[in-house]
C-alpha cells in the first residue's frame, strides 16, 4: 500500500526542498522510491534524514507539482524540518539503501515523530486533487488525452464536494496543465 505524504528534506547547505510523496511502511520502518535524480534523493544521501509530514490541506501537494510558492516549514533538528501546518511528522533516519538504476530503494526508521493536530478525514475533492497532482507529474511520461480524460472525471468530486482550499489546488494543477499543453502546441508549430 502507498501513502501519499508530503517529505520535507533540506540539502548539505540547509535548502529546503519540499515533495509530494508516495510512501510505504514495512516492518515499521518507511520506503521511499525517489527517482533519480531528483533533489529528495540528493538530500537524503547528503545528510541522511527526511521528514515525512502528514496534512490533509491538499494544496501543499498541487504547489509542490505546479511550482507555486513553498509552504511554511519550520525547523525541528539540525538539518530537519517539517511543514509548520502539518497535522503529524515523523523524524527519518536513512538505515540502508537498494540501488536502482531508475528509483533507488531507501529504507528510513522513525526516530521522532509528533501529532499536531487533528485528521478530520478526507473529502471526495481532496482526494481528486491528490490524484490530478499525480497525473500532472508525469504530463511528460502520459499522453495529454489520458490526463483529460481522469481529470473530467475527477471534476466530478471537485463539483459536488471542494471547498476553497480544493479549488485553489485544482485550479493550480489545471493551470499547470494547460502551460504544458500550450508549450507542446508551440513545439510542434515552430
Amino acid at each position: 500500500m502507498i501513502y501519499e505524504t508530503i517529505v520535507t528534506t533540506c540539502s548539505a547547505h540547509g535548502e529546503v526542498h519540499i515533495a509530494p510523496f508516495g510512501v510505504q511502511w514495512s516492518n515499521g520502518k518507511v520506503v521511499i522510491s525517489p527517482y533519480k535524480p531528483s533533489a529528495t534523493l540528493q538530500n537524503i544521501l547528503d545528510t541522511r534524514h527526511a521528514v515525512l509530514n502528514l496534512t490533509d490541506d491538499v494544496r501543499i501537494f498541487a504547489a509542490a507539482i505546479a511550482k507555486k510558492s513553498p509552504f511554511a516549514t519550520q525547523e525541528i533538528a539540525p538539518g530537519c524540518v517539517r511543514l509548520q501546518d502539518c497535522l503529524t511528522h515523523h523524524v527519518l533516519k536513512l538505515d540502508e539503501m537498494e540501488e536502482d538504476e531508475v528509483r533507488p530503494r531507501l529504507t528510513m526508521t522513525v526516530v521522532e515523530s509528533a501529532l499536531h493536530g487533528p485528521f478530520m478525514g478526507f473529502n471526495r475533492a481532496q482526494a481528486a486533487v491528490i490524484e490530478l497532482a499525480v497525473l500532472v507529474s508525469r504530463l511528460h511520461m502520459l499522453p495529454i488525452e489520458k490526463i483529460n480524460q481522469e481529470m473530467q472525471y475527477l471534476q466530478i468530486a471537485i463539483d459536488k464536494t471542494a471547498g476553497e482550499r480544493e479549488l485553489e489546488a485544482w485550479q493550480w494543477l489545471v493551470d499547470t496543465i494547460n502551460n504544458h499543453i500550450a508549450r507542446q502546441s508551440g513545439l510542434q508549430q515552430a
